[in-house]
């Protein structure tokens, strides 16, 4: 089972994140956290890296649901999305247009096991929301 769905767009990054939101905000989702590794490990580590940031999205009806049929599903709550940039992307101009932008959602189906139905449905709404970016990549 794959550990993600996937979605690559040609953007900004600015505009991948942004439309991410929106899109997620279109299926019920709300972002929780927000962590940018990027800033993160250039001040803890001293390392550069491409843009790289992690949403902790969370769809309270879908969460209400899988911790009442399991309390120990927080353990995989939100569900984490990311926005990075393709660290194989040779375009280092960051003002055009031809960024290769992947964004990833962790895929549902891993919490199966104990919330099925849960499962499911976020998976549905997570696979919709990175449809309406107008990406092509792996949504099955």
């Amino acid at each position: 089972m794959d550990l993600a769905l996937s979605t690559t767009l040609h953007t900004t990054f600015d505009d991948a994140l942004e439309r991410t939101r929106e899109a997620l905000a279109e299926q019920g989702f709300g972002i929780l956290t927000e962590i940018d590794m990027q800033a993160t490990l250039k001040a803890k580590l001293g390392h550069d890296m491409e843009d790289y940031r992690i949403l902790g999205a969370c769809n309270p009806p879908l969460a209400h649901q899988a911790v009442e049929i399991n309390r120990q599903i927080g353990l995989l709550l939100p569900c984490n999305v990311v926005v990075r940039r393709d660290r194989t992307d040779t375009d280092t101009d960051t003002d055009t247009d031809t960024d290769t932008i992947i964004v990833e959602a962790m895929n549902p189906q891993l919490m199966v096991a104990v919330t099925d139905p849960v499962a499911e449905d976020a998976t549905t709404r997570l696979r919709a929301a990175l449809a309406a970016l107008g990406g092509h990549g792996d949504l099955t």
